[in-house]
């Protein structure tokens, strides 16, 4: 998706190129389509103008007081997820179930456990993890929540989200202790490092990349909400947002999703019905 030239919001912030660096363009766009990117570029620099919360590449965490909330319950997050991974192999790839990722990873170090995203909800896995659900729908404009799983080794690289109409928090759940420069996240010129039990808020709009170049797992609760606009931005992007579940890559990876999960539930049943020796 090719936007326009990079642009600033307002002085002294850092630019913010339209377009998904590291993700590859459709060849032949249609007419709708292009029309689409057209009118996404329009909203983006909408959203530049009228943000509530200015548009930094990092967030300072008391610009959100809800995160304070969802770090005092991280305990709670952190014991569904053991359970989850005592399954961790038979897991997706996360470009298995968001197939336009495969520009930017085809590996199988990075896995996820899907919750919601933009209209789609797991129930199987919501039910699987309820402190979790219950914890994440605190968080106002709730768009996508899920665990983000990064296997040893695994090096995403940089790259850009594709709308900057929402923000990213990664709350550190499992963070191996690494040395300097092993384990980290880099947004536009900053690199942060995961805490257990913090919140990292960043907007994913500007380029960033993340790697885990450790010998142990990382995971992070992944969440994107709803970026805090002013009127019209507001409404633009709402509108934007509750159309993305029709666009085709949403409902491939709700479908990819919907196969995986019944063979991850019905490999469930069959080893609780299994004779015991």
């Amino acid at each position: 998706m090719q936007h326009s030239p990079t642009q600033t919001a307002r002085p002294g912030e850092p630019a913010q190129t339209f377009g998904t660096a590291g993700m590859a363009p459709m060849e032949r766009p249609s007419a709708l389509t292009r029309m689409f990117m057209g009118i996404v570029a329009w909203a983006e620099r909408l959203n530049l103008r009228h943000s509530k919360v200015g548009n930094p590449p990092v967030y300072d965490n008391a610009t959100f007081p809800w995160a304070a909330e969802i770090e005092r319950e991280w305990p709670l997050i952190r014991k569904e997820l053991e359970k989850v991974l005592e399954r961790r192999e038979d897991l997706p790839n996360f470009h298995d179930i968001a197939t336009d990722v495969k520009t930017i990873s085809t590996d199988n170090r990075w896995k996820t456990f899907f919750l919601t995203g933009y209209g789609v909800t797991s129930e199987r896995n919501t039910r699987t993890c309820p402190e979790t659900w219950r914890i994440v729908r605190k968080i106002p404009g709730l768009q996508t929540a899920m665990f983000s799983i990064f296997e040893p080794g695994k090096h995403l690289p940089a790259h850009r989200g594709p709308y900057n109409g929402v923000l990213r928090l990664h709350l550190g759940l499992i963070v191996p202790q690494a040395e300097e420069g092993q384990l980290a996240i880099r947004v536009d010129k900053q690199v942060c490092h995961w805490q257990e039990g913090k919140a990292l808020i960043f907007d994913d709009a500007y380029e960033h990349e993340a790697w885990n170049h450790t010998d142990k797992v990382r995971v992070v609760l992944f969440v994107d909400f709803v970026k805090p606009l002013g009127f019209p931005a507001r409404l633009v992007n709402w509108a934007l947002l509750n159309l993305a579940i029709f666009t085709p890559f949403i409902r491939e990876g709700a479908d990819n999703h919907k196969d995986w999960e019944k063979k991850f539930y019905a490999q469930a049943e069959a080893l609780r019905n299994r004779p015991q020796a």
